[in-house]
């Protein structure tokens, strides 16, 4: 399938959705592109996964923006391979270092550089201990076995609806509770 097929089938996806992301955020290995990019040389020429390139022109023809997190001690190769993909432009913020923390550093970066909210952001990463320390901070992050697709995109952003649902109905509540009783001493100054 052509990267302007899945970018057609893409859009159609994204457009089934009222609410969408702000944000949507990749990491690289093993979920844009199919290999550890610190086992590769600057000199090779990478690929992506199939979906991949067209999946990101999608979102950015939707207006959603896009950055990177990932844990690469190679970030050099990282952005290297990013160029020659012709795709390095497309990220707002790119967070590519070592890190212990499971990409919590890198959220916070990105959240600092964009000015979005975390819980306003859908994460992508083939590494469940990541998916689990960023759904932790508030990101609607989805697991890829093989790497982005079609199917992960519907999955994310279906998700990503349900979750914001959620919020919105916990604020009215919360709002209908504080704004019931405007003495009560529970209100929040």
């Amino acid at each position: 399938m052509g990267d302007e097929r899945v970018k057609a089938e893409a859009l159609q996806i994204i457009g089934a959705f009222q609410v969408l992301p702000r944000l949507v955020v990749f990491d690289l290995d093993y979920t844009l592109w199919p290999f550890y990019c610190e086992c590769r040389s600057k000199r090779e020429m990478p690929s992506l996964y199939p979906h991949a390139k067209g999946i990101l022109y999608a979102l950015k023809d939707k207006g959603i923006d896009l950055a990177i997190a990932s844990r690469s001690p190679t970030a050099d190769i990282a952005k290297t391979f990013l160029d020659k993909l012709g795709v390095k432009s497309m990220f707002v913020a790119q967070e590519i270092f070592s890190s212990w923390t499971h990409k919590t550093d890198h959220f916070q970066r990105i959240h600092s550089r964009t000015g979005v909210p975390i819980n306003s952001m859908l994460f992508f990463d083939d590494e469940n201990r990541n998916i689990q320390a960023v759904s932790k901070m508030g990101a609607t992050s989805i697991l890829v076995d093989k790497g982005i697709n079609l199917t992960a995109l519907q999955e994310g952003l279906t998700r990503f609806s349900e979750n914001w649902k959620t919020i919105e109905k916990n604020k009215q509540k919360w709002l209908k509770k504080f704004s019931q009783n405007p003495n009560s001493s529970d209100q929040i100054t």
